[in-house]
C-alpha cells in the first residue's frame, strides 16, 4: 500500500516527497504531468535536487515510487482504467498538496483548485469504499479567513462565510475544504493552513521566487508605506513540509485542523527591516504609513504595463492585501504536535535574498545526468545490493 500525493513537482511538495523519503518507508504513488516516464522522471528530479543528490534520488525513485503520469483536471487523472483500478487500490492514504497559486486568474483557480481537488476526493471516496482509507490531508491556506484587520485568528474561528475573499485562490481554496468535509464525512481528514511560506530556515537555497521578489522590491525602497509594528505572519518551508508529513504519519493527530503558521510570534516589519540591513549593511527603510493607499494605487497602475517595472509592480499587487492585513494565525495546536515553533523569518531572511539576486530569481536546476552516468550509478548500487 503507498501514500499518494499530489503537487510533487512542486515547490512544497518537494518537501513533502523528501521528508516521506528520508525519514518514513512508505511506499508512495505519485501524479505527476508528463507525456513519458522520462519526462515525468526529469520532472521530479529538477524538483527533489533541492534536498537529494542524483543517486539517492534515483535510489528512493527506483524502489519506492510508482508514478502516475495523469493530469489533476481530467476525469480519473486522464489514466487508463488499468492503471486507475491500480491507484485505487494501492493507495492507502492521501496528501493532496497541488494547487493553482494564481490568484489573478479566477478560470485557472477553478479548474486547477476546485475541479483538481474533486478528482482527489473522488479518489479517496473510492478507496475508501474498496479497502478503507488512514487518512486524507488536504494542503490548504490561511487565506480561507478572508478579509482581515488587526487580528488573531484561532483554526475553528477562521472559515466565516459571511467574509468576502481577497481573490479567486483564497475563495476556491475554502470551497476545497468545505468540499473535503462534505463528501468525505466518513474519512480521518487532516487541513492543513499554511501562511505565507518564505524561503528555509536551514539555507538560502530556494526555487520559489513570486514572494521573494515582492519582498526584494519592498527591500529596495527608502520609504516603506506600511506600519512599522504590524506584523507579517511568515513560516519557513521546512517546518511545513515537517509539519505535514509528521502529522499524516500519526496515528491519532490532536486536531483535524492546523496553522502552520508564525502565529503570535510573528515579527514586525520594523524587526524584520532592522534584521536585513544589519546583515547587508545597509539603512534600514524609513516607514510612511500614510502612503499606503497612494502606493497601491501606483502599483495597480504601474502592474498594467511591461518589463521589471511591471512585474515587480503585479507581484505586489497580488500580495499587497496580505501585506496590509496585520493578521497572524494561531499556531499553538501545531507547536504542541511537534513540540518546536518555527524559525523566525528575520534569521533567514538575508541569505534568502542574497541567493535570489545572486542567481537573478532563478533556481540553477541541474539538468537530468548523462545514459552513461546513469547506468554507472545503477551498476554500482546493483553491485552493493
Amino acid at each position: 500500500m503507498a501514500i499518494f500525493v499530489t503537487g510533487s513537482t512542486g515547490y512544497l511538495g518537494s518537501y513533502l516527497v523528501a521528508g516521506l523519503f528520508t525519514e518514513h518507508r512508505d511506499t508512495l504513488n505519485l501524479l505527476v504531468r508528463a507525456k513519458s516516464d522520462q519526462e515525468a522522471h526529469e520532472r521530479l528530479w529538477t524538483s527533489l535536487q533541492l534536498h537529494l543528490g542524483f543517486p539517492e534520488f534515483l535510489e528512493y525513485v527506483r524502489t519506492r515510487v510508482r508514478i502516475f503520469r495523469g493530469d489533476l483536471t481530467s476525469d480519473c487523472f486522464g489514466l487508463p482504467d488499468d492503471e486507475y483500478h491500480a491507484l485505487v487500490d494501492t493507495t492507502d492514504s492521501l496528501i493532496h498538496c497541488a494547487a493553482s497559486l494564481n490568484r489573478k486568474s479566477e478560470k485557472q483557480c477553478l479548474n486547477v483548485n476546485l475541479r483538481g481537488t474533486l478528482e482527489v476526493i473522488q479518489l479517496a471516496r473510492r478507496a475508501q469504499n474498496r479497502h478503507g482509507l488512514r487518512r486524507y490531508s488536504h494542503v490548504s491556506t490561511v487565506a480561507v479567513a478572508g478579509k482581515r484587520q488587526n487580528e488573531v485568528v484561532t483554526e475553528d474561528a477562521a472559515i466565516d462565510w459571511s467574509r468576502s475573499d481577497y481573490d479567486p485562490y483564497a475563495r476556491t481554496k475554502k470551497f476545497c475544504e468545505h468540499m473535503a468535509n462534505q463528501l468525505l464525512p466518513d474519512v480521518e481528514k487532516t487541513i492543513f493552513r499554511p501562511a505565507i511560506i518564505l524561503g528555509d530556515s536551514r539555507r538560502g537555497d530556494t526555487s520559489q521566487f513570486d514572494m521573494v521578489q515582492a519582498f526584494h522590491v519592498l527591500a529596495q525602497m527608502p520609504v516603506l508605506p506600511l506600519r512599522p509594528q504590524d506584523k507579517i505572519d511568515i513560516v519557513p518551508a521546512d517546518y511545513v513540509g515537517k509539519a505535514v508529513v509528521a502529522i499524516h504519519q500519526k496515528e491519532a493527530p490532536a486536531h483535524g485542523i492546523y496553522h502552520l503558521s508564525s502565529g503570535t510570534g510573528s515579527q514586525t516589519y520594523l524587526e524584520l527591516t532592522e534584521a536585513i540591513a544589519r546583515a547587508s549593511g545597509t539603512r534600514r527603510p524609513l516607514f510612511s504609513s500614510w502612503l499606503g493607499g497612494p502606493f497601491s494605487r501606483t502599483v495597480n497602475w504601474a502592474a498594467n504595463r511591461g518589463g521589471a517595472v511591471g512585474h515587480g509592480a503585479s507581484l505586489l499587487k497580488v500580495f499587497w492585501p496580505y501585506l496590509d492585513w496585520n493578521t497572524v494565525f494561531d499556531n499553538s495546536r501545531v507547536v504542541a504536535e511537534l513540540g518546536e515553533v518555527p524559525a523566525k523569518f528575520s534569521t533567514y531572511a538575508y541569505p534568502l535574498l542574497k541567493f535570489s539576486r545572486q542567481n537573478k530569481f532563478h533556481y540553477p536546476a541541474k539538468p537530468w545526468p548523462s545514459g552513461a552516468v546513469v547506468e554507472k550509478i545503477s551498476a554500482v548500487r546493483s553491485a552493493g545490493s
